[in-house]
């Protein structure tokens, strides 16, 4: 200990001042009742500032409330999977995540670790309605954060699934790694939104994945969510190349093959680490210690991975759930294919 003191997260919120009068502002402002509230003209002036110092943030994370400008949906980016669907796209209504995993692309993407809330959603549902007009939507929710594990602050799920309730040509996946068996009792169970869990080998998760839920605990969570019937897909992604990655992935094949039958899943997805160039540059500044940014990647199209290697990796994973799942519910990140 170097003595130094750290408030508790969201000890300090920053509150746009056209945000300031939203319902949902106000909403999670009365959750933190503690909390030190400074007003501001732009969320940018604080999140983007120069000189910040992304290590000692990610010890005491400060909250940012604003309202996001135009547009809000986006079509999906070429290194996420699309599962076959064409109109493919993902919504960030919260940018950065209370975990602290190794590897997230996060790091790279985003000058600071503190989370910004975009607290008006009804403008997102609109763009949303518009693309339904054109065609069926699969839409991502939760990619730029992981919305599961701050429902309790923000209620916006619950919102999604009250808008998806009432639009069956919207699909919505809700990627997470958290472990609330609570919140996953108590939302209703709708066809159209699929809950995918990435899981990851104990050791990695403890080594890696700071501030989330271990393996048990995930597992846990994924097989509450089957026994209610809710569309459950596995995701074996990234799949990170360490020390002795073999036997820990046929370990956690080995569990998840136990802990559920193959008609309670609706699909996997695998895939291995890759980054933009960009924000991995980024990375390997914060973290020059790290074994996964410091990684001498193969750089193809501006995304750095483990090139020919990512081929083995995703044919060991593959065979290893053979025989429990028919590859025709295998996803593959498009690369891994080639």
């Amino acid at each position: 200990m170097n003595g130094t003191f750290f408030e508790p997260a969201f000890s300090h919120v920053y509150v746009e001042e056209r945000a300031a009068a939203l319902p949902q502002t106000k909403r999670i402002l009365a959750k933190l009742p503690q909390a030190h509230v400074i007003p501001i003209r732009h969320y940018k002036d604080v999140f983007n500032r120069s000189g910040q110092d992304a290590q000692i943030q990610s010890r005491s994370l400060s909250l940012i409330l604003a309202d996001e400008p135009d547009p809000r949906v986006y079509p999906g980016a070429p290194v996420c999977q699309d599962f076959g669907n064409e109109a493919f796209y993902y919504t960030s209504t919260v940018m950065n995540c209370v975990y602290d995993c190794e590897y997230c692309y996060l790091k790279g993407m985003y000058p600071s670790t503190n989370l910004v809330i975009f607290t008006d959603q009804s403008r997102t549902f609109a763009e949303v309605d518009r693309l339904l007009t054109h065609s069926p939507v699969y839409l991502c929710i939760s990619y730029d954060t992981d919305l599961a594990a701050i429902e309790p602050l923000t209620g916006f799920l619950k919102e999604w699934y009250a808008f998806a309730g009432k639009r069956p040509d919207l699909t919505l996946e809700i990627r997470t790694k958290c472990a609330d068996r609570k919140l996953l009792s108590v939302l209703p169970v709708l066809p159209n939104i699929i809950w995918a869990f990435t899981l990851s080998p104990a050791a990695a998760a403890k080594r890696f994945e700071r501030k989330a839920p271990g393996l048990d605990g995930r597992l846990a969570a994924a097989r509450l969510a089957a026994s209610r019937g809710i569309p459950l897909r596995l995701c074996f992604d990234p799949m990170l190349r360490f020390p002795g990655w073999e036997e820990e992935y046929r370990k956690l094949a080995q569990t998840v093959r136990a802990a559920f039958e193959p008609g309670q899943v609706r699909d996997i997805s695998i895939g291995t680490f890759r980054i933009s160039t960009q924000y991995l540059g980024q990375m390997r500044e914060r973290s020059p210690e790290s074994p996964l940014t410091q990684y001498p990647y193969t750089v193809r199209n501006g995304v750095a991975g483990y090139g020919a290697k990512s081929a083995e990796m995703t044919a060991y994973m593959a065979g290893l759930l053979d025989g429990w799942i028919s590859r025709d519910r295998m996803f593959f990140w498009k690369d891994t294919e080639e």
